[in-house]
C-alpha cells in the first residue's frame, strides 16, 4: 500500500489585498463500480479495493466564485446553490467538508465562496451523485490552489491530489478523477494502487472495454431510504463482512486478468455477481433494508432471457439503489436500444433511461 501522503500545507496563505475575484468550474462524471467499495474504516479508507467505469453523460457541473472575505474572522464563508436554488441542507454538508480541508487549503478561510452545482441526472437515486459532485468540487479546489500558488503544474500531481481530496468527501469520488477505468484501494494486482487515492488503469486493459456502452434504466428517481453513508456504517456489524472483503479481493484478481485479455463474458460475470452481492449485503445488515424494487427484478430477468436467446454479451449492474445499468459493446447499440425500447422501458419510470458509455473523465469548464 502506498504510504500516507500529508497534503497539509500552512504556507498556502493569500495576500488578500492583491486578490482579484474569480471563478473556477469543472464538469465531473459519475462512475459505476464493477467491483464494489462497501465498508470503510479510518478517514474514508476502503475495506477492500474497487474498480469502476467512469461515465460520460451522468455528471455534475460545479463552479466556485471566490472573493476576499470582508471580515477577519476564521470561519468559512459560503453560499451554496443546487440547480440554481439555495439549498441549506447541501450547504451544511459542503461547509463541513470544506472545514475538514482547511489544513490542506488554509486559504479557504480567507475567502467568501459562492458555489453552484447541478447534476445531469436525478440526485440520490442510486446513480453515484456524491462521486460526481465531490470530484467536481475537489477539482475546483485544486485548480484554485494552482491558480493562486502554481503548486500543481504537473497533471499527475494535480490529479492525485484531487483524487485524495475527493475521497475525503466521498470514497467513490476519488475514482471519478480519471477517464476510462480507475482503481482505488491497495491491491497487489494493480500497480501503484493506494487506499488514499485512485489510480487510472485504462492503459492496463483491453481497448474493447474503453468503448463499452452503459444504458442507465431509471426505475426510480426517489431519494434512497438508506443513504450510502449509512449503508457503509452498517457493514461494521454485518456477519458476512469479512467474507465479502475476501471475495472482493478475489474478484479484483480475476477481473484484472479478464480486463487485460479482453474477456468480456468473464468481466460480465463479475459485474453481475458484484451487483447482486452489494444488495445481498444490505439485506443482511442489522437492521436489514432493501433498495431493489419489483421493476428492478423484472429488468434483470428480461436481460438474462435476452442474453440466453441472442448470445449477446449484455450484462446488468446496480449501484446502491434500484436503477439498473446495462453494459454492452458499441457494435450492439442499435439492437440493444430496440430491446430497451420494446422490452425494458415499460419498467422504467415514465419510460425514461439514459444512454451513456465509458467516458473521457472530468473537464474544466
Amino acid at each position: 500500500m502506498a504510504s500516507q501522503i500529508d497534503y497539509n500545507n500552512p504556507k498556502l496563505i493569500l495576500e488578500t489585498g492583491m486578490l482579484e475575484a474569480g471563478e473556477v468550474a469543472w464538469r465531473s462524471p459519475s462512475n459505476l463500480a464493477i467491483v464494489k467499495y462497501w465498508g470503510k474504516h479510518g478517514q474514508q479508507l476502503p475495506k477492500n479495493p474497487s474498480i469502476s467505469f467512469t461515465l460520460e453523460h451522468a455528471f455534475t457541473e460545479t463552479s466556485i466564485a471566490f472573493e476576499a472575505k470582508k471580515t477577519a474572522d476564521q470561519g468559512l464563508s459560503l453560499d451554496f446553490f443546487f440547480d440554481g436554488n439555495p439549498n441549506e441542507a447541501f450547504r451544511v454538508k459542503v461547509l463541513q467538508y470544506l472545514e475538514s480541508l482547511t489544513g490542506i487549503f488554509p486559504f479557504l478561510k480567507q475567502l467568501h465562496l459562492n458555489i453552484h452545482s447541478a447534476n445531469s441526472f436525478p440526485h440520490s437515486s442510486g446513480i453515484a451523485s456524491s462521486a460526481s459532485s465531490m470530484s467536481a468540487l475537489a477539482l475546483c479546489l485544486c485548480t484554485m490552489e494552482d491558480e493562486f500558488f502554481s503548486t500543481l503544474n504537473n497533471d499527475d500531481d494535480f490529479r492525485q491530489k484531487a483524487s485524495y481530496v475527493a475521497r475525503l468527501g466521498s470514497g467513490s469520488a476519488c475514482r471519478s478523477i480519471y477517464e476510462g477505468l480507475a482503481a482505488w484501494g491497495a491491491s497487489a494486482d494493480i500497480e501503484g494502487a493506494s487506499d488514499y487515492y485512485a489510480v487510472p488503469i485504462s492503459e492496463q486493459v483491453h481497448e474493447d472495454f474503453l468503448n463499452l456502452q452503459d444504458a442507465i434504466l431509471l426505475v426510480s428517481k426517489a431519494e434512497k431510504s438508506v443513504s450510502s453513508r449509512a449503508g457503509h456504517g452498517l457493514m461494521e456489524n454485518n456477519p458476512y463482512a469479512e467474507s465479502r472483503y475476501t471475495q472482493a479481493r478475489l474478484h479484483i484478481h480475476n477481473l484484472m486478468a479478464a480486463l487485460k485479455s479482453g474477456d468480456l463474458p468473464a468481466v460480465g460475470q463479475i459485474i453481475e455477481a458484484e451487483a447482486l452481492c452489494l444488495h445481498a449485503l444490505m439485506m443482511a445488515s442489522n437492521p436489514p433494508y432493501l433498495l431493489l424494487e419489483p421493476n428492478t427484478l423484472h429488468i434483470i430477468e428480461k436481460v438474462k432471457a435476452y442474453r440466453q436467446d441472442t448470445s449477446h454479451p449484455i450484462y446488468f449492474s446496480m449501484d446502491a439503489g434500484p436503477n439498473v445499468h446495462l453494459f454492452y459493446p458499441a457494435y450492439l447499440q442499435e439492437e440493444v436500444n430496440a430491446f430497451i425500447s420494446q422490452e425494458l422501458s415499460p419498467f422504467c419510470l415514465s419510460g425514461e433511461w439514459i444512454a451513456d458509455h465509458v467516458g473521457q473523465g472530468p473537464e474544466q469548464l
